[in-house]
């Protein structure tokens, strides 16, 4: 990717991550600035295969899959930023502090996943996060990943 044309695809976040169906829970990027911050969508669908059970009459999205989507923004990040350099790298997720849950997410909704890198620390990046539905807050965490070889 030399030359970054937004809006980023499935196709192009699927080149970066190795989340595929059911678990890719990012389908679009539409802002990015390196080493900072990016904005990604996830579009909520009736057919996600973890509402036939949460909950039968009464669809909600999983917080700890807001949390996952929010923790797949923040890998993209990290790609974005380092365009060269991370091949045969994977980051893993290994700390969630202050998750709150503010609204119930369900089908219909766009996800918008705002996610603000706020530190490095050797081989683990600490993100801010914020996912948000119509301009209002749904969850927000800090989480941290880290790189380990693939």
């Amino acid at each position: 990717m030399n030359s970054l044309q937004l809006p980023l695809d499935v196709t192009a976040i699927q080149a970066m991550l190795p989340h595929r169906y059911p678990f890719l829970l990012v389908d679009r990027v539409v802002e990015f600035e390196a080493h900072k911050r990016v904005l990604a969508y996830k579009n909520v669908s009736i057919n996600e295969p973890y509402f036939n059970g949460h909950f039968p009459g009464h669809p909600v999205m999983p917080g700890v899959l807001v949390i996952e989507a929010l923790a797949q923004a923040g890998g993209i990040l990290t790609q974005l930023s380092h365009q060269s350099g991370t091949e045969g790298k994977l980051f893993y997720l290994v700390k969630i502090d202050g998750a709150k849950f503010s609204r119930m997410v369900v089908p219909g909704d766009r996800l918008e996943l705002e996610v603000t890198l706020k530190r490095v620390i050797r081989n683990m990046a600490m993100y801010t996060c914020i996912a948000r539905v119509d301009g209002e807050q749904a969850a927000c965490a800090e989480i941290l990943c880290a790189e380990v070889q693939a």
